[in-house]
């Protein structure tokens, strides 16, 4: 069977699609270091994107990266620092923008 020259990804599986997601955490996320401990996460996972605080409570971060690095994030975001007292996180995809580096906003 020929193989498919469409396919999204390298032969042996070195690299992976970009990929993008929206986060919005909700509970008490602010005034615990989530932003810059998210920056510190993302940063060593290669991830592009920024994080902020909103008016409303919330931090809102855009992670753009490989797959499972996402996914990594994702889980911190769900549990937070120790001071954080994380209540849900709405995520959704997104199409990448090609993002650099990691910033607080």
């Amino acid at each position: 069977m020929p193989a498919d020259s469409s396919a999204p990804h390298s032969a042996g599986g070195f690299s992976s699609p970009l990929r993008r997601r929206r986060v919005i955490i909700h509970g008490r996320v602010q005034g615990v270091f989530f932003r810059d401990t998210l920056r510190r996460r993302a940063d060593s996972r290669g991830v592009a994107g920024w994080v902020s605080n909103r008016g409303d409570g919330t931090v809102e971060a855009v992670l753009e990266g490989r797959e499972a690095d996402i996914e990594a994030l994702l889980g911190f975001c769900r549990q937070g620092p120790a001071r954080a007292e994380v209540e849900r996180v709405d995520v959704r995809s997104e199409p990448p923008e090609g993002l650099s580096g990691f910033k607080i906003e």
